[in-house]
């Protein structure tokens, strides 16, 4: 644990262990917006207290102060690392802040009852610790360190190093010193006296109050992904289907249009023609690529937003997403993009134009079929309109589920490498095999959107579609005649998995209505595991020579 300060040493000289450090743990990160949990009122922080590089001196508590705090305070201190540069700031200039004396005082006599007595119980230096927690934040649902630095942290350059550090390294509202990130189960979170209750419901105390508002170890993982999308924020969600759903229903006002395509996941094209109809909501379906369908759309509705996969399910479709970010721009429509099949690894939506960014996080960026969750990033304003709705409705993620996505996303970057190689080797021998009749796959020139995949993706993802030269039954016998892969639904994992969709998806419909959709008895989608490539493709080529 520690707390920044210039001039503590007045108090602390004896007992703490006094270094410069602009990157130590608890204090706020100097990354891009959406990467902290806090948000201080411009001018918190002024008059000579360097906050935006941190070149304040930063004190260490002895080793034994955090081990000494009961679990009562440990809780109510969950969030210390933000505290501490509030104390810091009422430390260094008491008066441009407006901090009551009696706060001020407190913070006072807990860090000089520390200095003086490192070895005693600390349960008499609760009361301070609490009071460090009340300070000028906005207390939204949705708070932000937006007026700390943003300038990029150097070593934390790639998306590989952002995966496993971003939300963690520099800095965690949690008072640990695991490596890890705690798993917080709580329902709810306490507040000492009713006096704390009102300064949170005024505003001048922050709290996630209840356990569908946050969660200390979600906001890790909301933070983490927002790094990646190079968001200012982002809200995880129990499911991705929740995320889209909540998503539609907080942006497109009552009686508004939107405007989708024609592939798509099929839970979502439900929700689209069953359920908004009731709210008066319509909507245009377009083909991917036809840029015209939207531009009329566009001139002919008064369309809130544009909503689409790229690449699409199942067949891999890309939308050029920076130019219908401008078209959809330039008649005042949001854009929002699914990327669930591209993963952030792939493809940066927002830095196209998108104005959101959505996943399915059940798939690549938890990667190990073993959690469902859905996030949604963008700028603070939307993502907080999201948030809000979400409040309400619930679908909050469970904070177990959270930490499987923490760790889910430290090795992303190695995942989503793999199953690029693979998919792309695995599609070229598949478009070349006789008994297959046609691949889709975004990565191959014969993919009527490869020139658009090339420009805006840097790998073109881990799952291929492809037609069996054959009708259902032995398509069917194809799909049984593998070995490796799971006959499921999902995708993204460390374990293949084959599907046909005309069976898992729209086994519902007669055969003419699935091929209205496309979705053909002898189409397969393939997703690409870990496996090692030789044993996928000798497993393939088994099936097919087996039909």
């Amino acid at each position: 644990m520690a707390i920044t300060a210039t001039s503590y040493a007045r108090i602390l000289s004896s007992s703490f262990e006094c270094r410069s450090d602009s990157e130590y743990s608890s204090s706020p990160r100097p990354e891009k917006a959406g990467y902290g949990r806090f948000a201080f009122r411009e001018g918190l922080v002024r008059g000579g207290v360097s906050v935006h590089g941190l070149s304040s001196l930063i004190y260490r508590f002895p080793p034994n102060f955090v081990r000494q705090l009961s679990t009562k305070a440990r809780r109510n201190c969950s969030n210390i690392g933000v505290a501490q540069v509030v104390a810091a700031s009422w430390s260094n200039h008491p008066s441009a802040t407006g901090v009551p004396s009696a706060a001020e005082n407190a913070v006072d006599s807990a860090a000089a009852a520390a200095a003086s007595a490192p070895d005693a119980p600390v349960e008499e230096l609760h009361a301070g610790l609490d009071v460090l927690m009340v300070g000028e934040f906005e207390s939204r649902q949705d708070v932000q360190l937006k007026d700390l630095d943003r300038k990029e942290v150097s070593f934390l350059s790639s998306n590989g190093s952002l995966a496993i550090h971003a939300g963690e390294r520099l800095g965690r509202g949690i008072v640990t010193d695991a490596i890890t990130t705690p798993v917080v189960n709580t329902s709810a979170y306490f507040f000492k006296k009713t006096a704390e209750l009102i300064d949170f419901k005024e505003k001048r105390r922050a709290s996630f109050e209840y356990g569908r508002y946050g969660n200390p170890t979600t906001v890790v993982a909301e933070e983490k992904i927002s790094a990646l999308e190079g968001a200012e924020s982002t809200l995880i969600m129990a499911s991705g289907m929740c995320a889209s759903t909540v998503m539609l229903m907080a942006l497109v006002p009552a009686g508004g249009h939107i405007v989708t395509t024609t592939d798509c996941y099929r839970k979502t094209r439900i929700f689209i023609e069953t359920i908004l109809p009731r709210m008066g909501i319509t909507a245009t379906v377009i083909d991917p690529a036809d840029i015209k369908g939207l531009e009329t759309a566009l001139e002919e509705h008064k369309v809130s937003l544009f909503f689409t996969e790229s690449p699409t399910n199942p067949f891999l479709r890309c939308v050029d997403i920076k130019l219908v970010s401008e078209l959809c721009h330039r008649k005042g429509a949001l854009v929002c993009i699914d990327g669930t099949f591209a993963t952030p690894m792939n493809q940066k939506a927002l830095a196209l134009g998108a104005d959101l960014s959505l996943h399915s996080a059940t798939k690549f960026i938890g990667g190990h079929n073993d959690v469902l969750a859905g996030c949604i990033s963008g700028p603070l304003n939307l993502v907080s309109q999201i948030r809000n709705l979400h409040h309400i409705l619930g679908g909050a993620l469970n904070p177990n589920a959270a930490y499987l996505i923490i760790r889910g996303m430290k090795t992303l970057h190695l995942r989503v490498q793999q199953q690029n190689s693979t998919a792309q080797t695995m599609a070229e021998i598949l478009e070349a095999h006789p008994k297959v009749k046609r691949v889709y796959y975004p990565g191959l020139p014969s993919h009527p959107e490869h020139h658009i995949a090339k420009k805006q993706m840097t790998g073109f993802g881990g799952v291929v579609s492809f037609e069996v030269d054959g009708d259902l039954m032995r398509t069917i016998k194809f799909v049984d005649s593998l070995k490796i892969p799971y006959i499921a639904p999902s995708f993204g994992g460390c374990e293949s998995i084959v599907e046909q969709p005309a069976i898992m998806s729209y086994w519902d419909l007669n055969q003419s209505e699935r091929a209205s959709y496309g979705m053909l008895d002898n189409l397969v989608r393939f997703s690409f595991g870990l496996e090692d490539i030789q044993d996928l493709k000798a497993d393939i080529l088994q099936a097919l020579d087996a039909i």
